[in-house]
């Protein structure tokens, strides 16, 4: 009897659609699926990094400036503008995705261990800078290994997975490294150092992921794929969208550390702790995502797009709103509730959205301009926030932000009308109709 052919083995039987029967019918699928689900531990703890933890070292331990504090949450999207300059390396050297994807990880390793050794505060902030922007710098990359080794009717399902194994290590590690913190900030040394051991360990589960030569275009330029935003309107107009959500939610992402590591500036009616800081910014929000990913994670496989990204906008809205006009522990965990249940669907529609754009060899220069415009937002976004926050009140620009978001949402509404953006082969035909 001959082999089975790759397709007739990633493709799921009808009566495995429930399990995952489907995936061992892949070596690529089940190396990726295994590999995935490891790194997605690392993940889990370099994430509270980003969101709560470097910032409260930033605030409580080396008492930044605003400038500093804005330069220490923008680390990931430093590593989102890179993305293009990325891409075109590895396409022109023509490594293979994963493994270059893990060389990354490896610098991010020695950016988190620079101010282990050297405890200088810019040490520290060029550091969290450089750990932050390699654990983002190799998306568009990873999105290329899914659009291989994942089967299109699984992708989303699969994905979201690993998003749960990633959330629930964020819950876990986020509750002890707020209570180890709460010690003693002196202790962020030793906290530096379990993220660098983490990069270390994402890097060799990286290396083992099954991946090729990057598939994009071997073009003169890093940024010769923002042509597709010219050449594609259904991307272009997606990306106005997201740009305007994005903007809004990662501008008062960092501003919940402010808000909360300042009691006395912003009139709350409680002094929280570090252990209360990292429930309400980490573990409060993520077992919100643990709860909802998975059905996020069906719903992108099977529901059209763009009322998908509506929805999660309107949540986006409702959780920033909820957040900053309290100021009392309940109404902080309710809009920290809202916010984790967003961010779920969010996990998964970022990622894979463009694999619903995009013919298969045009995937990574999708995800690098989509991570390219993130990171332009998410590096203005932050510097903005800690300006503002000077010259008008928190609640106010919280309401701004949501207003932001549900302009961003209206975009879309003439997509939803015509029906587009269910599967993946409805929303290419439809572009090449246009």
């Amino acid at each position: 009897m001959s082999a089975p052919t790759l397709e007739r083995r990633l493709a799921p039987r009808p009566s495995e659609t429930r399990g995952f029967a489907s995936v061992s019918r892949s070596p690529e699928t089940r190396t990726t699926y295994h590999y995935e689900r490891v790194r997605a531990a690392t993940s889990g703890m370099i994430e509270t990094a980003g969101r709560t933890f470097l910032l409260v070292m930033a605030v409580k331990h080396f008492q930044t400036g605003a400038m500093g504090k804005a330069a220490v949450a923008a680390g990931g999207s430093v590593g989102m503008l890179l993305t293009p300059l990325v891409l075109w390396v590895v396409t022109h050297a023509r490594w293979r995705v994963a493994q270059a994807a893990s060389v990354i990880a490896i610098i991010g390793c020695v950016g988190f261990l620079l101010p282990v050794i050297w405890p200088a505060t810019w040490i520290f902030i060029v550091g969290s800078i450089i750990g932050m922007a390699a654990s983002s710098a190799g998306l568009p990359l990873m999105t290329q290994v899914y659009q291989e080794n994942y089967p299109t009717a699984e992708r989303g399902r699969l994905f979201s997975r690993t998003v749960m194994i990633r959330i629930a290590a964020a819950v876990v590690f986020g509750d002890l490294a707020g209570r180890w913190l709460e010690n003693g900030v002196g202790h962020y040394r030793h906290l530096l150092l379990v993220f660098s051991v983490a990069s270390a360990l994402a890097a060799w589960c990286l290396h083992k992921c099954p991946s090729r030569p990057s598939e994009s275009e071997r073009g003169s330029h890093p940024l010769r794929p923002l042509r597709h935003v010219a050449d594609d309107p259904l991307f272009r107009r997606t990306l106005i969208s997201w740009m305007l959500m994005g903007f809004a939610n990662l501008m008062m992402l960092p501003l919940r550390i402010e808000y909360l590591a300042n009691p006395e500036k912003y009139g709350l009616d409680f002094h929280p702790t570090a252990v209360q800081i990292a429930w309400i910014t980490v573990v409060v929000p993520n077992i919100a995502r643990l709860l909802m990913n998975p059905i996020w994670g069906k719903l992108f496989d099977r529901m059209n797009f763009f009322v998908l990204r509506m929805t999660l906008n309107v949540g986006f809205a409702i959780g920033i709103t909820a957040f900053f006009v309290s100021n009392s522990l309940p109404g902080l965990v309710l809009g920290a509730i809202v916010f984790g249940i967003s961010e779920a669907g969010g996990d998964v529609a970022w990622n894979l959205w463009v694999t619903k754009f995009a013919r298969p060899d045009h995937v990574s220069d999708y995800m690098s301009v989509h991570t390219f415009l993130t990171g332009c937002r998410g590096v203005l976004a932050p510097m903005l926030a800690f300006y503002v926050v000077g010259q008008v009140s928190l609640p106010v620009l919280g309401g701004v932000s949501a207003l932001f978001i549900l302009a961003a949402t209206s975009l879309l509404l003439p997509e939803w009308r015509r029906g587009r953006g269910a599967p993946d082969e409805s929303v290419i035909a439809g572009k090449v109709s246009e």
